[in-house]
């Protein structure tokens, strides 16, 4: 599990090294209002927690539009910790204002018996810059990975949450 994230993070900052001189890099931090939803046998239950999150992301320019934004966040919710890896398309909808949507890879840590370590899932979002290196966000991202090792039919477990933060660009 650690080589994983170890791999992916080396990944994300391989692939922006790469393409440095386009790149800017930052940090960001905020509150992420996450819902676990069950199902079994066609009867649901949902229950909700406040964490937060912080990480840094790279932001690498493809056009005066367009942008690759990956991410590495630390997410904490109650007992549960994960590492996150959304991989965002940014779109310069005017000047201040961006819209993001992209897949996100997650690793669930120390996980209990029965449980995936593995997550999954999409993220659509904004970002509002209030300067050239301040921004907030608002974003939402829905679970699509079902956490339960071995699950029979009907029976599924997924996390989902609406991340509120600020970034910092350096």
């Amino acid at each position: 599990m650690k080589k994983l994230m170890l791999f992916a993070a080396m990944a994300v900052l391989g692939f922006t090294g790469m393409n440095a001189q386009g790149a800017n890099f930052g940090v960001k931090a905020g509150v992420d209002f996450a819902s676990a939803k069950a199902e079994i046998s066609g009867v649901s239950a949902t229950a909700s927690e406040t964490g937060f999150y912080a990480g840094f992301f790279a932001e690498v320019g493809i056009s005066d539009t367009f942008s690759f934004q990956p991410e590495v966040l630390y997410v904490a919710i109650k007992d549960l910790d994960q590492i996150n890896i959304p991989l965002m398309a940014k779109y310069a909808a005017s000047e201040k204002l961006s819209l993001l949507a992209g897949p996100t890879l997650g690793v669930l840590l120390d996980t209990a018996d029965g449980v995936k370590s593995f997550n999954y899932g999409a993220e659509v979002g904004a970002a509002f810059d209030v300067s050239e290196e301040l921004f907030v966000e608002a974003r939402y991202n829905i679970g699509l990975a079902n956490l339960i090792e071995d699950a029979p039919s009907g029976f599924s477990s997924k996390i989902s949450g609406l991340f509120v933060g600020l970034g910092y660009r350096f």
